[in-house]
């Protein structure tokens, strides 16, 4: 194991370094979203996760669809696991690394939810390397809000845009239409709740399926203020 460390760690470039962070962070990334956000074109994505992929630094499976196919979706494999782990002067199991990784992500209920939630920050990534000035230069999962915040607000993620020396913090509210709006406008106390206690008050941007769901939720905000 020592060796295969080694030898992964020889082979790494900087920007695959990102990338293992990236999978860690957030659990797990498509090809596409891996492509947009660190890559200039979908063949050299493919061909370095392949890579990758060989050295055991990621791992990846492809959800079962009706039709069609879906991409691969990338997480971290048992050798970046352990690259990140010996980075950080900790364990894989104090990583939260678990071998079974496969099984659990894949068979979540939360993976499209997870995966939307982070094609919302792809394709802000994407828009900064075409847009000269701009960055996502904060981007935080849900896990890590629940460690900061999780008494009173739970987001499902946190971002931070800059924009031609301008900033703007929000969180993430990704919804897929699954629960009552009621539901969805009740998590506007915990936010305020969050501003009273930090003093701060920070946008919540949600993020929905379709106009009609956006105007109906529109509607019920203004009818509880």
């Amino acid at each position: 194991a020592q060796a295969l460390i080694a030898d992964l760690a020889e082979r790494l470039t900087p920007r695959d370094a990102e990338i293992l962070d990236a999978v860690w962070e957030h659990r797990v990334l498509t090809t596409d979203q891996l492509t947009a956000i660190f890559f200039p074109s979908v063949h050299r994505a493919r061909h370095r996760l392949l890579a990758l992929h060989e050295l055991r630094a990621l791992d990846r499976f492809r959800p079962w669809a009706p039709t069609g196919s879906r991409p691969w979706h990338w997480f971290l494999g048992p050798a970046g696991a352990h690259h990140l782990a010996a980075q950080r002067g900790i364990t894989p199991a104090e990583l939260r690394y678990r071998p079974d990784s496969a099984a659990s992500i894949a068979l979540s209920s939360r993976l499209t939810h997870q995966v939307g939630v982070n094609e919302f920050f792809t394709q802000l990534h994407a828009t900064a390397r075409r847009t000269k000035g701009s960055a996502v230069t904060a981007w935080w999962p849900e896990r890590r809000c629940a460690a900061l915040w999780g008494d009173l607000a739970r987001p499902d993620a946190y971002g931070r845009w800059t924009e031609d020396g301008h900033t703007l913090d929000f969180f993430l509210e990704h919804d897929t239409g699954t629960e009552p709006l009621s539901r969805v406008v009740a998590k506007l106390d915990g936010y305020a709740a969050l501003a009273e206690a930090t003093g701060i008050t920070t946008p919540v941007l949600f993020w929905l399926p379709n106009p009609t769901r956006e105007a109906n939720l529109r509607k019920l905000m203004t009818s509880a203020t």
